[in-house]
């Protein structure tokens, strides 16, 4: 299958939104959810850090990923923005082709 879902996350509602108007707006993403109230712990440069974030769960197809990718660092304020893919085994089929539709280059 060649649908995607990506998982990034934003330090706030703002950027998240920048995030996600533009990657749906590119045709990179179908639709990015934002879930607010995401508390990350994790270690950046030897430090320990503990950060209200916002999650995005971007709905993409596999022939978008790369530019998705390019793009996503570019328009992120993060150094090392988080980017993790997984693949969609199975779902509805009309939501599926609907995603295609919506992701497809030009």
């Amino acid at each position: 299958m060649s649908v995607l879902l990506a998982l990034c996350t934003a330090p706030n509602d703002e950027v998240a939104k920048r995030l996600a108007c533009a990657l749906v707006e590119e045709g990179l993403a179908a639709c990015v959810n934002r879930i607010p109230g995401v508390r990350s712990t994790y270690r950046w440069q030897g430090e320990l850090h503990d950060a209200d974030e916002v999650l995005l769960l971007i709905k993409t197809h596999r022939e978008c990923l790369q530019t998705l990718k390019v793009r996503l660092v570019e328009l992120h304020p993060y150094e090392v923005p988080e980017l993790l893919v997984f693949e969609i085994a199975d779902g509805l089929a009309a939501y599926l082709a609907w995603v295609e539709v919506q992701t497809r280059r030009q």
